[in-house]
């Protein structure tokens, strides 16, 4: 009888996640639908810098990427990407709902204060899928036993 191969267990533990790290990608598709469905509304801007339209493009680049790098690697960088895009979306539709940040540098003055339908599905589907990666970065810590259950992070 031959040891289990590590990559094996591996293998096992990403096939276990699967289901994970496909919420996490409907969360950043979502997300990235509705930048890329709003952005020629948001698109006018400091001619001098980068337009909002142009930033919700950039973004919904970001999180097709993060999507599909977690959907297919589903390692703990993958997550920690997911992870980035998701939280900073997040944070600064919280952020520029609430506070009144001027135009800095090539960014403009990014302030709205209302939540409709396609904002407030964005930021929800962003927290989520912050969230789900969150769990799937701790997850994919933990090492799987010959048995195919899960050990605790050994701790150095």
């Amino acid at each position: 009888m031959s040891a289990p191969s590590r990559t094996g267990s591996a293998a096992r533990v990403r096939g276990n996640d699967l289901p994970l790290r496909g919420l996490i990608a409907l969360a950043l598709v979502i997300d990235a639908g509705v930048h890329i469905h709003v952005a020629p509304g948001y698109q006018a801007g400091s001619s001098a810098g980068i337009g909002q339209g142009t930033l919700f493009l950039l973004e919904a680049a970001a999180a097709i990427l993060a999507a599909l790098y977690v959907l297919l690697r589903g390692s703990r960088a993958a997550y920690s990407v997911a992870l980035l895009v998701a939280l900073s979306a997040f944070a600064a539709v919280v952020l520029y709902r609430y506070v009144d940040i001027p135009a800095f540098g090539p960014f403009p003055a990014m302030y709205d204060p209302t939540w409709f339908f396609e904002k407030s599905l964005s930021a929800v589907a962003e927290a989520a899928g912050a969230v789900l990666a969150g769990i799937g970065f701790i997850r994919a810590g933990r090492t799987v036993r010959a048995d195919g259950t899960r050990a605790p992070r050994p701790t150095a």
